[in-house]
């Protein structure tokens, strides 16, 4: 008894050794856990909620997160945005505050509002709301003055505030970042639009090249509505219901575009029946373009755009020059990353997709650009930036220049030549033409995959699906004997013909890599592949830019004119800018096709008013494009000297 007694204690005395043991040991490895992020919210600003009056009348609901270290005044950093500042309630914090984790430490009030309209906010939502010039009376309001009067409430009724106030915004905000700066309110010092909507029928959201861009803007107006009064989000929501994975099938099934409104949407969203129901430039996108009415600006702007983003393109580059034309001598940056629609806010940015940039550029956009500029403007610290801050892709490295594009950049033109050859040489002799019949009822994918949405990865995606087609016309150039780097506006030359009365031109500029280009990993060449395809590198076709241009535009945005079946005819158009070195050894190359699906909605290549078109408008076309002499078809660049 004594033993069994004896053993119990020395087992206790082990076990108990060995718990203390390796519980001190576990202590000894282990590090302070990081506050989960709304915890650190929490425990470092409290949270406001007001409802602050407009000239009008009508109230903006808005949310102010207050550092509660009151031992320095801080500045207010502030986004106006369409998509709700929730989540509503005074207690109930969001889980990141700021354009990025750097401004939760660096010190500043943030504030969010639901811009007039939407969500908790009263007054009516207009698109992209007109800006009105000249404002007669107090019920005459736009973005502008919203802003203007918020700036008012809040450097009166926010404590501990510095007087000195900035605003940020990406893609629909960007807009909303755009419009509050005009007639800016004397304590707005600094700004950043950041992928801003600027003018949704060139090149932005809406239309590019006079073509709808169909699946993107389908995709949105699904849940982007109006709302008849003020209303919280719903709990849970409940996305659009394909029906398939094939957004290709779906999208050719549903036939015309008001069609697609008609047995989809039922016609009740306002917002995408306007969309198609103005298929020209008239007065209602006019009066949306905000660049027209960039002036007045008396802060500091730093205008922020990715290479690569699918939504809101042309939109930066169109801000950050109007804003240069209308207001001579204040400080104007633009930053130009190799990033998807507002991807610098929320990845690292060292690929997309294939593609990789061999750097984490979102990370030091974030904390070396977008932090330095609104800690110099509103608290004084640090230095200013240059003009223009890019990052070159094909070399992978930031540049700054004293202006965009560089004044350094030569206009050069890519001729197209007989055998798909392209060179810098123009055609010395009649060369003739090259052909395809384009079918509307089997249209050119713009993807190679399945997909129901715009895939961000698609816009450097391998072309090579697309240059096997019978319908895409493809010239390329000699391997590359050393670097070419083109920086600033891509600009198509051609002359074509077609069989139809309208067609449309799709032009995609593109970085072949040589065939002994390295894989990202080892490869088995054999038949014993039995899982997802290897990606091989040798011989990608890279896309760097693609537009498509609608024949029927190409003498006026606002009167389209039909072709004249088989007449040669000029079509000239500019697509977004560029800031890529092809490498040495590499090939440049150039596609040509008349659809892009669903990407770009069908044309039937008759002269019609597109989204009405019957069935039986849709016909099959030939497409001509010529590169003689006489009639030569380029693409027109900027190239940088080496």
């Amino acid at each position: 008894m004594k033993i069994n007694v004896m053993r119990r204690w020395m087992l206790a005395v082990c076990v108990w050794g060995t718990l203390m043991l390796s519980g001190t040991m576990a202590g000894a490895q282990e590090t302070p856990r990081e506050l989960p992020k709304e915890d650190y919210v929490k425990s470092h600003y409290t949270k406001y909620e007001y409802r602050i009056p407009m000239r009008d009348g009508k109230r903006l609901f808005t949310s102010v997160y207050v550092p509660k270290d009151t031992s320095q005044p801080y500045p207010i950093l502030l986004d106006r945005t369409p998509y709700n500042v929730g989540p509503y309630g005074e207690d109930q914090y969001k889980k990141q505050i700021g354009p990025s984790d750097e401004f939760e430490k660096a010190g500043y009030v943030i504030v969010y509002q639901d811009v007039r309209g939407r969500y908790m906010s009263e007054g009516d939502f207009l698109e992209m709301h007109p800006h009105i010039d000249v404002k007669k009376s107090s019920k005459d309001v736009d973005e502008s003055s919203d802003t203007y009067d918020t700036i008012e409430f809040l450097l009166k009724h926010v404590p501990n505030n510095n007087g000195k106030v900035g605003i940020w915004g990406i893609s629909y905000p960007g807009f909303y970042t755009s419009s509050s700066i005009i007639d800016s309110h004397p304590a707005l010092k600094a700004a950043s639009p950041q992928a801003p909507m600027t003018d949704l029928f060139f090149t932005d959201d809406a239309y590019h090249g006079g073509a709808f861009m169909l699946a993107a803007n389908f995709g949105f107006y699904t849940s982007f509505k109006p709302f008849p009064e003020p209303t919280t989000p719903p709990k849970v929501p409940v996305p659009f219901d394909f029906g398939t994975p094939d957004g290709y099938t779906f999208f050719l099934q549903a036939g015309s575009t008001r069609e697609l409104d008609k047995r989809y949407l039922k016609g009740a969203n306002p917002l995408f029946t306007d969309q198609l129901s103005h298929t020209t430039y008239d007065d209602y996108w006019k009066a949306r373009d905000i660049s027209r009415h960039l002036k007045n600006i008396k802060c500091a702007v730093m205008t922020v755009g990715g290479w690569f983003d699918a939504e809101d393109l042309s939109g930066p580059f169109k801000t950050f020059h109007a804003i240069d034309q209308y207001n001579p001598g204040i400080p104007n940056t633009l930053v130009i990353g190799p990033w998807v629609h507002g991807g610098w806010a929320r990845t690292e940015g060292d690929h997309l997709g294939d593609t990789q940039f061999n750097a984490k550029t979102a990370e030091f956009f974030r904390a070396k650009i977008q932090l330095a500029f609104f800690e110099y403007y509103l608290k004084g610290k640090g230095t200013g930036l240059p003009k223009a801050y890019v990052f070159e892709t094909g070399t992978n490295v930031w540049r700054k220049y004293d202006s965009w594009p560089p004044t350094q950049a030569v206009a050069k033109t890519l001729y197209l030549h007989a055998g798909g050859k392209l060179s810098f040489d123009p055609p010395l002799a009649n060369e003739g033409s090259d052909e395809y019949v384009s079918n509307p009822a089997h249209p050119v994918p713009f993807i190679s995959y399945v997909a129901t949405s715009v895939p961000q990865r698609y816009m450097t995606d391998d072309q090579r699906f697309a240059a096997q087609r019978p319908d895409v016309l493809v010239y390329q150039t000699e391997p590359l004997e050393e670097d070419v780097t083109i920086a600033g506006p891509v600009s198509p030359r051609l002359k074509i013909a077609s069989s139809g009365t309208d067609s449309d031109f799709i032009v995609k500029l593109i970085d072949v890599n040589p065939d002994d280009y390295p894989d990202p990993e080892a490869v088995d060449p054999s038949k014993r592949i039995i899982g997802p395809p290897p990606i091989r590198l040798g011989g990608y076709q890279q896309l760097l830019r693609g537009e498509p241009m609608r024949a029927k535009f190409r003498n006026s945005w606002e009167k389209p004119q039909p072709l004249e079946p088989g007449k040669a005819t000029d079509l000239n158009f500019t697509m977004p800018d560029v800031d890529h070195t092809f490498r040495k050894g590499h090939r440049i190359m150039i596609q040509i096709q008349s659809s892009w699906f669903p990407l770009v909605d069908r044309n039937p290549q008759t002269f019609t008013e597109i989204p009405d078109a019957k069935p039986e408008d849709f016909k099959k076309a030939k497409e001509q494009v010529f590169h003689d002499r006489g009639a030569p078809s380029g693409v027109g660049v900027m190239v940088l000297q080496q």
